[in-house]
């Protein structure tokens, strides 16, 4: 090591490193316009003049190519180093007048004005950009000419094709002279184009060397060969030279690893349509026309534009929006996809009112969306579309777009359609979205012919409506939209129902390969003065797009016991929950504040970093600066950066007092009860018997099956009753599974892993006892009292159609004329929902009737025509089968009478424009799927059900087979209606979810719990009675006999009881009033 004097102070650096590395590592700031860490030095900008002084004088030398010495001092901020430096500033300046890092640089050595003759020139001569060409290996450009001529040029100022328009000029020049457009245009032969970033569709640029998108995991960058100037030209390596740790390796090759497994499952998912071949909209040539996964980025506020909604070609707010549904689905002629991608229609509609929502209400943004059948057919979906249309006010027009016409040069775009009164109407909109489609890329068809998995119509894998998730090959399962076209929640419950399939196989190895956690023994920390780390999260731009977050950390430094702070791009990468840990056991940090965003969702993610890192997972506490500040406070950046300093503040004066709380450990009950013998529930008890679990089925009725007993056959043309029959054979047969027929629940006790339930049969009761429960209680159809149901045999419902079917009714098939009514007590303002299952089962058997005698009339007076999905492959063979299909809205529905002995139906045909009357010999009414709602269950385990009567799940999206309470899961009808396969596929879901607590053996309690003292009790009951959960209870025996107490397993920390308790017995843990005081007490500072 050689040693020197920097500024008075001895440092050491190594042989051969220069002054400017040195001075940097020791953090001496020293100007410099030319230097790059991956280039030689060259000392072409001068600016970083230092002065070194020998023993006998002193020289005044570039120190980023002045090597170090033994015993040099070396001075960087003297006099007359700064006029030196002030000198060069001044010159350049008078070179490149208008370059704002000249401004600034002449603004910090007080230059307010050049001495010298001006230019217009923008380039400083630094030699930046010729360096680099050389290091990539082109060298295409080089400084040309002599004295006030000399500039940077390829050779003769000609275009040259040894220019490959990587852009590496340009990102290193540091006044901006070389733009990707000079190249373009100057430079190179080529074209050079930002490489198109696959996360943001293209709507931004990316580097060769890339993180694919803020959140990756692993959160490590990439190399794109295809784009890599060194695959190119096999120079460059800069990236090389910036890695700290030689983790880069351009010689890595691919490698083929061997994995030996006991199932596969098959999640590939699906790629976008991509509608450049359709000429009409001229997607690849109007900037305008976007695809609705580039409205998704757009409307991001991590996307390309930050969140605000502006066109591409001019980046002007639109005021005018379409959508185009149906955009590679269901069409033929266009594209080779007759089938419905099932998720348009929802995600157009979110869009629109996330639009409006970004527009604010001092904007005014017209939405229109143009479609054919809108298709909400998913839970609480209908009420989003009504919500849509009049709260939000977006437009529907029932129309098939047939092209886009720009207007002039404005950028506008003109629409022409077929109004539903057959008018021809035209629009101009600013901005058009097309709703694009789910394909299966060519990459999943070939490994599907691999493997030998048949593949449907629709390219998607073929699977059974009995076994919904399992392939044509055995041992193989598939989840998402691989399976068939879906949503969030449906890939969700497939993915799970997959899980369970493989674990069926596997039950018997289970915990063969397990490795026991090794956990970091928990450090004490009480009676300790605290140590707070704070951690802000930018949340890539949600928060950082609106919060201040540098000066949310730099106050948090302020506060008291704050010893680290930090800001991080997102908090819950698993790279930087790494870095968490490692901070608080180098910084021996005591309790921890993450400012970010919700804890309803992220909480436990940073209470699993504490224990990681040796700290009880209660010393953390979480400031919500994302739902409480960034996102509503978005248009008032200064007054959410203070905001969000009141919550830091808030938060750290909370977790201050914060002590450590202990969890109670429980043994699991390894037995579960499946309540409803319908098929989902029966999926559910097979499901867990497989993996080895003792079930109990509890049916009221006299016999498994429920709503399946009366359906004829499936959308797939599967025999409904023989698959119910020996599913319900194979189900009694279980020596695991015990099926109580005629029996219902009167009491419930107990809690998750220790449940007592009571039940009842046939005036005997008996009790079980089990650690989950799964509820699948299923529904029951309507009965309409519309439509002259019950008034002439001809009319019957369509289940009744379907026993007449399964009975070979030699009636049907004498039929010269038959109409289906849909939405029979659907999508009325009374049930508000689509009943998911009737279209199809309309268009099913009216392809049955139509089979059965092709001479036959058949009628399906729809809505909207609801086959999603492959079932879009039913209406198209109905429709060529001759059934005629007529829509009619709900304020005209049709009217039914009886005349003469005739039966007859009136409807307004949308096309005519005029009632129509139709002879029917059988009239078959849709009717809707009503929840069997069941209010004493849900008391029982104490589960919400909704306005219509569902059992309301977890989280709509991420938990749609479980409960928020513990160990209760759900599927079937009892959740939503929803055909076979779906049922199946949701039983099997919570079976899997449910054997990941079985398998556990023991639980945990919440350390954040209420707690009596019961000295202080008054008896007065209130808690008892108010707590919604049955945690309080009465001490029966002892010297506190008669006082209130806690059961630690069911309290869910919601406060109720503390907030009730009169005399101020019962405190909850973690929210002590100290804790809350303090609170309140450090938010009045603000007031």
């Amino acid at each position: 090591m050689i040693s020197f004097k920097l500024n008075g102070q001895t440092v050491q650096g190594e042989d051969g490193q220069y002054i400017l590395q040195v001075a940097q590592k020791c953090g001496v700031d020293i100007p410099t316009l030319c230097n790059h860490k991956a280039l030689e030095p060259a000392g072409m900008c001068r600016l970083c003049t230092v002065e070194v002084f020998d023993g006998r004088r002193s020289r005044y030398v570039t120190s980023c190519n002045y090597p170090i010495w033994e015993g040099m001092e070396v001075r960087t901020d003297s006099e007359a180093v700064h006029q030196g430096r002030k000198l060069i500033v001044e010159l350049l300046l008078a070179r490149c007048p208008e370059v704002p890092l000249l401004q600034k640089l002449a603004k910090q050595y007080g230059i307010e004005k050049t001495r010298f003759k001006q230019s217009d020139d923008t380039c400083i001569l630094c030699g930046l950009c010729t360096r680099m060409c050389e290091r990539i290996g082109t060298s295409a450009i080089s400084l040309t000419g002599r004295g006030v001529e000399m500039e940077v040029n390829t050779p003769y100022g000609l275009t040259t094709d040894a220019c490959i328009a990587c852009g590496a000029c340009a990102s290193v020049c540091p006044t901006g002279h070389i733009t990707l457009e000079r190249v373009n245009t100057r430079q190179t032969k080529l074209t050079g184009k930002p490489i198109p970033s696959e996360y943001d569709m293209g709507l931004k640029g990316r580097k060769p060397v890339y993180v694919p998108y803020a959140q990756a995991v692993p959160n490590t960058p990439a190399i794109d060969r295809s784009t890599c100037v060194h695959f190119k030209t096999g120079g460059c390596k800069v990236c090389v030279e910036f890695c700290g740790v030689d983790a880069i390796d351009h010689s890595m090759q691919d490698e083929t690893i061997e994995v030996n497994v006991g199932s596969i499952i098959l999640a590939p998912g699906f790629e976008p349509f991509d509608p450049s071949k359709f000429d009409s909209y001229n997607y690849a040539n109007l900037p305008n026309v976007i695809t609705a996964m580039e409205m998704e980025r757009m409307l991001s506020a991590s996307g390309p534009t930050g969140g605000h909604l502006v066109r591409l070609s001019d980046h002007k707010e639109p005021k005018k929006i379409a959508w185009f549904q149906c955009v590679g689905s269901r069409d033929m002629n266009k594209c080779d996809n007759s089938y419905c991608s099932s998720v348009c229609c929802m995600y157009a509609i979110k869009e629109a009112v996330i639009a409006k929502e970004h527009a604010g209400k001092n904007k005014e943004l017209d939405c229109a969306i143009f479609f054919m059948d809108m298709r909400t057919h998913g839970k609480d979906f209908e009420r989003f579309y009504d919500s849509a249309k009049e709260k939000h006010g977006v437009r529907f027009i029932r129309s098939r777009v047939h092209s886009i016409t720009p207007v002039g040069s404005s950028d506008d775009l003109e629409v022409r359609y077929i109004t539903e009164s057959g008018e021809l109407a035209t629009e101009t909109f600013d901005l058009i979205v097309l709703s694009v489609g789910m394909e299966i890329s060519p990459e999943v068809v070939q490994i599907a012919q691999k493997m030998g998995i048949e593949l449907s119509e629709g390219r998607f894998c073929r699977t059974g409506s009995f076994n919904p998730v399992a392939t044509s090959k055995e041992g193989v399962y598939v989840c998402g939209a691989f399976q068939g076209p879906k949503d969030i929640p449906q890939s969700v419950v497939d993915s799970s129902a997959a899980a369970t399939a493989a674990g069926e196989i596997l039950s018997t190895a289970r915990n063969t390969m397990t490795k026991v956690r090794e956990l970091v023994p928990e450090t004490n920390v009480v009676n300790e003065r605290p140590r707070i780390g704070v951690f802000v999260c930018r949340c890539g731009v949600n928060i950082a797009g609106v919060v201040d977050v540098p000066s949310v950390a730099e106050y948090a430094k302020t506060l008291p016991y704050v010893e680290f702070v930090s800001d991080n791009l997102y908090s819950c990468s698993q790279d930087t929950q790494e870095t968490i840990s490692q901070i608080i056991k180098q910084k021996n940090l005591s309790r921890v504040v993450v400012a970010a965003c919700t804890p309803k969702t992220h909480e436990p993610l940073f209470q699993e970093t504490l224990i990681s890192a040796g700290l009880n997972k209660y010393l953390f506490e979480m400031a919500n600066i994302r739902n409480h500040d960034s996102w509503v406070h978005r248009n008032n950046p200064d007054l959410a950066t203070q905001k969000a300093k009141d919550l830091v503040r808030m938060a750290v004066a909370k977790v201050a007092l914060t002590q450590p709380l202990k969890e109670a450990e429980l043994d699991i009950h390894q037995t579960a009860l499946v309540i409803g013998g319908g098929l989902s529930g029966m999926a559910s008890a097979r499901s867990l018997a497989r993996q080895g679990y003792e079930t109990h089925i509890v049916e009221k009725s006299d016999r498994l099956g429920g709503q399946a007993l009366n359906l004829y056959r499936t959308a797939k043309g599967e025999d409904v009753q023989k698959h119910l029959a020996e599913m319900a054979a194979e189900i009694q047969k279980d020596p695991k599974i015990h099926v109580h027929l005629n029996s219902t629940l009167t009491q419930v006790d107990g809690f998750v892993g220790s449940f007592k339930t009571t039940i009842s049969a046939q005036g005997s009761t008996e009790t079980l006892e089990h650690g989950v429960a799964v509820i699948a209680t299923g529904g029951s159809p309507y009965k309409p009292t519309e439509y002259g149901y019950g008034t002439d045999p001809r009319i019957v419902t369509a289940l009744d159609l379907d026993r007449r079917i399964m009975d070979h009714d030699p009636a049907l098939k004498q039929l010269n004329s038959a109409v289906f009514i849909q939405c029979v007590g659907s999508r009325e303002p009374e049930r508000p929902y689509c009943s998911r299952v009737c279209c199809t089962h309309s268009v099913d058997n009216a392809i049955h009737l139509k089979e059965t005698n092709p001479e036959m009339n058949v009628f399906v007076l729809y809505r909207d025509m609801r086959t999603y999905g492959e079932r879009e492959l039913l209406y198209k063979k109905a429709r060529s089968l001759g059934v005629i299909f007529i829509r009619f809205a709900r304020e005209d529905k049709p009217t039914v009478k009886v005349e003469n002995g005739r039966l007859l139906v009136t409807v307004t045909d949308h096309i005519l424009g005029r009632p129509i009357e139709l002879e029917a010999d059988l009239l078959t009414l849709a009717t809707a799927i009503l929840p069997n709602r069941d209010e004493t269950l849900a008391n029982f385990f104490k589960v919400p059900l909704n306005a219509d009567g569902f059992f309301v799940e977890r989280h709509a999206k991420l938990g749609p087979s479980e409960f928020a309470t513990d160990g209760v899961f759900l599927c079937g009808l009892a959740h939503y209606p929803k055909p076979i396969d779906e049922a199946i596929a949701q039983g099997q879901a919570a079976a899997s979810r449910a054997v990941t607590l079985l398998a556990r053996k023991k639980i945990y309690t919440s350390g954040t719990i209420a707690e009596v003292d019961q000295r202080m009790c008054s008896q007065c009951g209130v808690c008892v009675s108010i707590c919604p959960y049955s945690a309080p209870s009465w001490t029966e025996k002892g010297p506190f006999a008669g006082k209130a107490q806690v059961n630690p397993v069911l309290c869910k920390g919601c406060g109720l009881c503390v907030a009730s308790c009169r005399s101020g017995a019962i405190h909850l843990k973690g929210f002590d009033n100290d804790q809350i005081f303090a609170q309140i007490f450090s938010l009045s500072e603000a007031v």
